[in-house]
């Protein structure tokens, strides 16, 4: 198996196909070997697993999760790779590469095709430019157990962060309300060449069985949750009155009130519980309207 990781290994390789790498599609050379054996070891794939990786590249963690996993079924949009993957991973039978953009994939649907049978995850070293909404489809497609992935070190905080932290915000809480967030480990800038100006992590997302929370309409709750953040040094009231005009300020604090809230409460402190309160009242006014 070539070792992907391996400067002087995969120059010549790269040279020989006129292969550079984009820096306008976020691609990096990871050079350090322990980085994709720890992202495949602890996303918890295993050999009755199937896996969605998003973006192999030139390979380094479809070998390890290859290695692992029953069935990798591996999504790239950089069609210049394919000489390139059958050097590094056209050993393993049970890889399978689509040529396309993953944004344009029915992910649901190409789960029940490709892993009928095996528990589904997705793994990926996502590229920062492209990072939320690959994750935001990876979470609303709602068939994995776990999702894994390498993001920018601020992103995983982000994604993790407890109500009321500087970090926490409507991606927050529309990530926590798929999947229970773990930050796994960081990985330092000088593991990539050329070497990206920040530090990325890893971070899993183990897809939540059961959603506790009583919501009316979830698209009112996203709504909430987006304008709660819109105007974040401000009260709920003014974001609430801002997202759903329909309400007007009066509407809003009305809400805020009857959902047991203190008139000067900020979106920033609520919990997914507490957003759900708020929606649920939200809910209840536009039906008597």
């Amino acid at each position: 198996m070539i070792n992907v990781c391996d400067i002087q290994v995969m120059k010549p390789l790269l040279a020989e196909h006129g292969f550079h790498f984009s820096k306008a599609k976020g691609q990096n050379f990871l050079i350090a070997p322990w980085v994709p054996q720890s992202i495949a070891e602890d996303s918890g794939v295993d050999e009755t697993v199937g896996v969605l990786e998003i973006g192999p590249g030139i390979g380094p963690l479809t070998q390890q999760l290859a290695l692992r996993a029953k069935k990798v079924c591996a999504v790239e949009l950089d069609t210049r790779l394919a000489p390139i993957l059958q050097k590094t991973v056209g050993e393993f039978d049970n890889l399978e590469i689509l040529w396309g953009d993953v944004l344009d994939q029915d992910i649901p649907g190409l789960v029940r095709e490709k892993f009928e049978g095996l528990r589904p995850m997705a793994c990926a070293n996502l590229p920062y430019y492209i990072t939320s909404p690959i994750l935001s489809a990876l979470l609303e497609a709602d068939c994995f157990e776990a999702v894994t992935v390498m993001v920018q070190k601020e992103v995983a905080q982000r994604i993790a962060a407890a109500p009321g932290s500087p970090d926490y915000s409507a991606f927050t809480v529309f990530c926590q309300y798929y999947a229970e967030p773990e930050l796994l480990f960081d990985v330092p800038a000088h593991c990539f060449l050329p070497q990206p100006k920040v530090t990325s992590a890893v971070i899993t997302l183990r897809v939540r069985k059961e959603r506790t929370w009583d919501i009316l309409d979830e698209k009112i709750f996203f709504r909430t949750v987006k304008a709660s953040f819109a105007m974040r040094r401000k009260k709920l009231s003014n974001g609430l009155a801002a997202g759903f005009p329909e309400l007007g300020k009066t509407g809003a604090a009305e809400v805020i009130e009857k959902a047991g809230f203190d008139a000067n409460i900020r979106g920033e402190t609520l919990s997914i519980p507490d957003f759900a309160r708020i929606a649920n009242e939200i809910a209840r006014m536009r039906g008597q309207r």
